[in-house]
């Protein structure tokens, strides 16, 4: 298994990976996430894939093909009222492919944002996990990430 930046060539094995991405998200809150839906349009993917700012990661087999996929977005902030000035990388989707679950593919490309970031200087990583996901819950927590905020609802 190879750990690169995405590009071009990637696209058709990050759009299978959406897909099972909000398949995950709708059984878990169909009322939030619509079923066979996909977070962006291809040329959405393209514009992510081609900014500097929001890195993606694919790990990739001896063939070539996508096993997993990272979205990270820089936040960088400064001369904030209340915050100190620092730079975030943060993780909007990690995904491992269903069927190769269980081989370390997601350590692996976590290790590689992490190492990643460290290059950028950034003081954190950080990442949003939805609570029905609990599988993601525990992957998260076994790579030694603690709650930084929790958000919370009530439905009407």
């Amino acid at each position: 298994m190879k750990i690169r930046r995405a590009g071009k060539q990637d696209i058709e094995g990050i759009n299978r990976l959406l897909f099972q991405v909000c398949a995950v998200h709708h059984e878990g809150r169909p009322d939030l996430f619509k079923a066979g839906a996909k977070k962006y349009t291809d040329s959405e993917l393209l514009a992510i894939l081609e900014n500097d700012e929001t890195p993606v990661f694919a790990a990739v087999d001896e063939c070539g093909i996508l096993m997993g996929y990272a979205f990270c977005v820089f936040i960088r902030q400064k001369d904030d009222n209340i915050f100190e000035d620092m730079n975030t990388l943060y993780i909007d989707d990690l995904c491992v492919d269903e069927n190769l679950r269980g081989r370390h593919v997601g350590r692996a490309l976590y290790e590689a944002v992490l190492a990643f970031a460290r290059e950028q200087n950034c003081y954190n990583v950080t990442l949003n996990v939805w609570s029905c996901n609990e599988s993601a819950m525990r992957f998260y927590e076994a790579c030694g990430l603690k709650p930084q905020k929790v958000g919370m609802e009530v439905i009407l």
